[in-house]
């Protein structure tokens, strides 16, 4: 364990508060390990511990907590410039350990926000893997990271292709994805 995580672990604690706790239990179906902190406060923090890098990322996603996976998908995003085919391959190894929709969303929206458009083929591909698999998660994540590209409008076919290989999935959280692109579409977003 690194000084920084330890660091890490005990600002958590303290940031906690039975509210934020008893509301995430409310909102994120299945999560058990959990500190109960504000979404603010993990911006903060992923900001504040760039500078720990892929390690630090790696560390706290390994770690398993509900807090520390948001947060190593956030630091992702502000660390994703540095290397973005390993910020990507490491979404890759990421995506077999989601649990939840809070998790899988940060993942794929924002851990590649600022170099989408240098890697989208290979964000394609690894899309096109992720719709094949059978843990539920990865497929929701297959559409989840296309989001950002949803205004471009000559990637907007391909993107409904996915939608289309998708929208008869049993899994609530997929067909939720589903609806969630398409109504992208009709707002232009």
């Amino acid at each position: 364990m690194s000084p920084l995580f330890k660091q890490i672990q005990k600002e958590l604690g303290a940031a906690s508060t039975p509210e934020a706790k008893a509301a995430a239990l409310k909102f994120v179906p299945g999560i058990t390990k959990v500190y109960g902190v504000r979404t603010p406060v993990l911006n903060i923090m992923a900001n504040n511990y760039k500078e720990g890098g892929v390690d630090l990322v790696k560390e706290l996603w390994e770690s398993g907590a509900f807090e520390e996976k948001v947060l190593a998908a956030k630091m992702l995003r502000e660390i994703c410039k540095k290397d973005p085919e390993l910020s990507l391959k490491l979404i890759a190894g990421f995506s077999k350990d989601i649990s939840d929709w809070v998790v899988c969303d940060t993942l794929g929206m924002q851990s590649l926000k600022p170099v989408a458009k240098k890697i989208q083929p290979a964000i394609f591909d690894l899309s096109a893997k992720l719709m094949q698999s059978k843990n539920l998660w990865e497929r929701r994540l297959s559409l989840v990271i296309l989001e950002v590209f949803t205004k471009d409008k000559t990637l907007q076919p391909e993107i409904m292709k996915r939608v289309k290989a998708l929208e008869n999935d049993e899994e609530y959280y997929v067909k939720k994805a589903v609806v969630w692109i398409k109504a992208n579409f009709k707002k232009g977003k």
